[in-house]
């Protein structure tokens, strides 16, 4: 019998039209554009209007990637969103996508594994093509975050903003997604988060926001020696040297933490794909994004071998190692 494997046949990405510069948020928190390059690697951020939603967004990526790989809304069997912050807590926003699509009968639901979102959503897409259950997948990382960021807050203003990716997942005698690795460990959960949800609202006492809640130093602490691990991790699985991978597409949170990355893997950042500078930190959303930035403007090309990894809140952590 056949081994069944699945392979990325499409990408797409979807940007609100207004864009928040650096020079921008001088005038809403105390920080310069200086500072923020320097800390993070950011310029500018994509912000949506006042009527734009997670799911708005995540439809125009998931019409481009479906128009890339040359699949119909009805082709679709299966379908997961990686995200944070859903237009509503119930439909999901893969139900909502079904309607707007005009498909359904078919298992669609969201993923709430923050910046891991993506790389999450896409490992449980993977697994449900290679068992036979579902020929064609749409996969997608979509996030609004800048209605929970804080814009008093210079720790977290300069850093998000909002975005969707999308890939479609078909079957394949080849592999194309060659392994994918998960992880998290809640013990971290003080050092990134949002504090209240359904269940646990907002009183009048509490002192904290409802926005985004970061301790930046421990992060990057935590992210550097977690990403080092999950790295290591995927090239021992599959045998791989340094300097093998073809492409490094990193969650864009940091620039530095990047970079570190790219050292262990032996990577010159010319064999990164950066899009902080103009997306800033889209959690789920920027590894999907990145990757379609990469494929449309022609740097990775079939065959190539591609690396993809993110870290986020919870803390949430994964990899995926592709070949394209």
């Amino acid at each position: 019998m056949t081994q069944i494997f699945s392979r990325i046949s499409g990408t797409g990405r979807c940007l609100p039209e207004r864009i928040l510069t650096n020079r921008e948020l001088e005038k809403i928190v105390d920080t310069t554009d200086e500072w923020i390059r320097a800390r993070t690697g950011i310029e500018r951020r994509h912000i949506a209007a006042d009527d734009q939603t997670t799911a708005d967004l995540a439809e125009g990526a998931a019409r481009q990637a479906m128009e890339a790989a040359g699949v119909a809304p009805s082709e679709i069997d299966f379908l997961v969103v990686g995200t944070t912050t859903p237009d509503v807590v119930f439909p999901n926003v893969g139900c909502l996508l079904q309607e707007r699509l005009g498909i359904g009968g078919f298992a669609a639901f969201s993923v709430e594994a923050a910046c891991s979102g993506f790389i999450y959503a896409l490992s449980i897409a993977d697994r449900f093509i290679a068992g036979g259950q579902a020929k064609r997948a749409l996969v997608i990382g979509a996030e609004t975050l800048s209605r929970i960021t804080d814009w008093t807050d210079r720790s977290t203003a300069v850093i998000f903003g909002d975005g969707a990716g999308a890939v479609v997942l078909e079957p394949s005698t080849e592999a194309g997604i060659i392994s994918t690795h998960l992880g998290a460990d809640g013990h971290y959960k003080d050092l990134l988060y949002h504090p209240y949800g359904t269940s646990r609202r907002q009183q009048p006492d509490d002192v904290e926001g409802p926005f985004i809640h970061m301790k930046g130093n421990e992060v990057f602490k935590v992210a550097v020696k977690t990403l080092e691990g999950i790295v290591d991790e995927t090239m021992s699985a599959n045998d791989l040297e340094r300097g093998s991978i073809d492409w490094l597409i990193p969650h864009q949170a940091n620039l530095r933490i990047i970079q570190l990355t790219a050292k262990r893997l032996g990577m010159s950042m010319e064999k990164v794909i950066l899009t902080l500078q103009d997306h800033g930190n889209t959690s789920a959303a920027s590894v999907p994004m990145a990757l379609d930035v990469a494929v449309r403007d022609g740097r990775v090309r079939r065959g190539d071998l591609l690396l993809l990894e993110a870290f986020g809140g919870g803390f949430t952590w994964g990899s995926a190692l592709i070949r394209y």
